[in-house]
Parts: C-alpha cells; structure tokens; sequence
C-alpha cells in the first residue's frame, strides 16, 4: 500500500488483546501529526477483519492475541494486495520471538517495556524507508 500515492497522516491499525495497551497506544501516536490512528482491535480474527476494511499504511500488533496470534496475521497480511507495514509490539524479547516476528513479515520489533518514544522512532524510520 505504501507505493504509489501515500501522503501523511499515515493510518495505523493497533492490534492489542488489552483494551488499555489500545488506549494507550493511541493517546501516544495522537500527538504525532504524521500518523493516525484509524482503528483498534483485540483480536486476530478482528484485526483482519479491521484491516481489509480500513486499508491502514501501518499496523502495530501484539504477539499474543486470542483466535488468531500475531505471527498468523502479520503472515496473513502481508500476503494481501495492500501489505501494510507492521510493528510488533510485545512484551517478548526474546530471540526466538524477534526472529520469528521478522520471518512471518513483520518490518519492525519493539518490546513495550521500551517505550513509546522507541516505538514511535521505530515507525519513523520505517516510514523514510518507505516513502517515496
């Protein structure tokens, strides 16, 4: 999705199972012009769902998530024609998870314990990889 004719605010889709990590999340990116937060879910068959329908640039997705877990949908995802850009956002950090998170498609690995201005920096540097 993000070849042709994105401009910002880039849309985001968050994808976390606790309804306060969403809120959260969203209060923290409500600050940062270039992006907005279209949508929210808690679940994987949701956060499907959630995304054919709302087409976002960007989807930021737990690993632990009931129905479907988070490598499921990033591998989902990223096999569809708008293919968002995906940040993994979890409270794993292991290697085994990271690399696992990486080898399903995902563009970027944050644990939540970092912060938000990590994960916001993480989305930045995808973004000017990106853009056109």
């Amino acid at each position: 999705m993000l070849e042709g004719m994105i401009t910002a605010p880039f849309r985001v889709l968050l994808v976390d199972d606790v309804p306060a990590v969403r809120e959260a999340l969203s209060w923290a990116l409500e600050n940062t012009p270039e992006l907005r937060v279209v949508g929210q879910v808690g679940d994987g068959l949701a956060a499907l769902a959630a995304a054919d329908q709302l087409q976002p640039d960007i989807v930021i997705l737990d690993i632990e998530l009931p129905h479907l877990n988070g490598y499921q949908v990033a591998q989902t995802l990223k096999q569809t024609d708008s293919c968002p850009l995906i940040i993994f956002l979890t409270i794993h950090a292991d290697e085994h998870s990271r690399h696992h998170a990486l080898a399903v498609g995902g563009d970027a690995f944050v644990e939540k314990g970092q912060g938000w201005p990590v994960l916001i920096s993480q989305i930045r540097q995808l973004l000017a990889k990106h853009r056109l």
